[in-house]
């Protein structure tokens, strides 16, 4: 009993000592506020919204376009099944993630997508288009519509796509545009005017599971918001690696550690003081910021505070490991960097989700960022988090090890 009080005495007696020197340190202690507040502002100030449907621009109004077209197709005695072709246009317009404005000209459409004009959509669902340059003022309690892309077609498009013949039909896009909704707008055209002229597309297209890959999250968006909330755990654990290996490399070059073996101290007391600190650390910042952003539920806390927990002890040992590698503080940062920014590759694929190459998933981090995504956003539990939980386990045990063995031969070799 006698050892075991010893023991904890000299603990308690080093991480003491560490908490006061971080605590005079007072460019960390500056830069742990500053970070603690601005990752929850910057959270509550983001979006919180997806917009998941591709607006467009159209000219002519369809009902103008489909009713002209069939006038001038029965004027010229086109069979009924043709016609009746040529009515399903519509159809194709309503098709889910379509949100289609209607404008009476041309002219008018080429303004919008240059931003000359803009278009508000009401309560009742009736667009007002609005001159900014003009003395009208904005609609008010309506939604401004981001169009980025339009199409003009000619008149005649159905009586030209019923007959066979090539109507030209115009796409309008600001340059933002990726190449892909471009593409996806021409194929869209392609489309109805083969479904006027009755045929069927001159492909075979396979199940929509063969064609998305990855999880199909449609219709099931996480807003920015959503995917910066594991995110932020992660960023504060990795941003205290700096203050902890700042801390171990100020004692090893100033040889604080020989001066601490000369007492009672031992090694291994050192070791696991610095282990203790670190990961108290780094746990007790993600905790605050995950329960500004509400993250924790009653079925989830102690998942989460084992997830963090392990996050924690990887970036303590990744600190251990530069704080004894760092000659000076060039060196310990361009060391600290060196490990983190490969530990911070996986955190983009929370941001932009899809088939994460497999090389990615090998990184010690990912089994971290990928128990957060899921626990924070889809409410995973223990029994859909065990694997990686086990997996994030290996890498800790591992990446532990090797930064336990570095530090322990530095302070031997003082």
């Amino acid at each position: 009993m006698k050892n075991q009080t010893s023991h904890s005495s000299l603990l308690l007696a080093v991480l003491k000592k560490d908490l006061r020197l971080y605590s005079r340190n007072m460019i960390y202690i500056f830069l742990t506020v500053i970070s603690l507040v601005f990752f929850v502002v910057i959270y509550w100030i983001v979006p919180d919204t997806v917009d998941e449907d591709i607006n467009f621009a159209i000219t002519p109004p369809i009902s103008v376009l489909v009713n002209d077209g069939l006038k001038s197709l029965s004027a010229q005695g086109v069979p009924e099944s043709v016609l009746e072709q040529a009515k399903e246009i519509e159809a194709g317009f309503e098709e889910e993630g379509l949100g289609l404005v209607e404008f009476e000209n041309e002219e008018e459409l080429k303004k919008v997508i240059r931003g000359e004009l803009e278009v508000y959509r009401t309560d009742q669902g009736q667009f007002i288009i609005h001159d900014p340059a003009g003395d009208q003022k904005k609609p008010a309690k309506a939604e401004k519509v981001n169009l980025d892309i339009g199409m003009s077609f000619p008149p005649t498009f159905l009586r030209d796509a019923a007959l066979g013949e090539k109507p030209k039909v115009t796409v309008y896009a600001d340059a933002a545009v990726p190449d892909e909704i471009r593409n996806a707008m021409e194929g869209f055209v392609s489309e109805l005017a083969y479904q006027v002229a009755g045929y069927e597309l001159p492909v075979e297209l396979p199940d929509e599971e063969a064609i998305i890959l990855g999880e199909d999250r449609l219709g099931d968006q996480i807003s920015l918001r959503g995917k910066m909330r594991p995110l932020l755990a992660f960023f504060i654990m990795m941003m205290e690696t700096f203050a902890l290996a700042s801390l171990i490399s100020n004692e090893v070059l100033q040889r604080t550690v020989t001066a601490l073996l000369v007492t009672p101290l031992k090694v291994w007391h050192f070791l696991l003081a610095k282990t203790i600190f670190g990961t108290a650390l780094a746990m007790s910042q993600s905790v605050i910021v995950l329960l500004f952003v509400g993250s924790f539920t009653t079925d989830n806390w102690h998942l989460l505070l084992t997830i963090i927990l392990l996050g924690s002890l990887l970036f303590t040992a990744v600190a251990m490991f530069v704080g004894a590698a760092g000659k000076d503080f060039i060196g310990q940062l361009m060391f600290s960097l060196l490990f983190l920014i490969p530990l911070l590759i996986p955190s983009f694929a929370v941001l932009f989700p899809g088939s994460v190459a497999s090389w990615v998933s090998v990184l010690p981090s990912y089994p971290i960022v990928r128990l957060l995504y899921d626990v924070t956003i889809y409410d995973a539990l223990w029994a859909d988090s065990l694997g990686w939980l086990l997996y994030a386990l290996l890498w800790a045990v591992v990446i532990y090890s090797v930064g336990l063995f570095v530090l322990k031969r530095k302070v031997a070799t003082l």
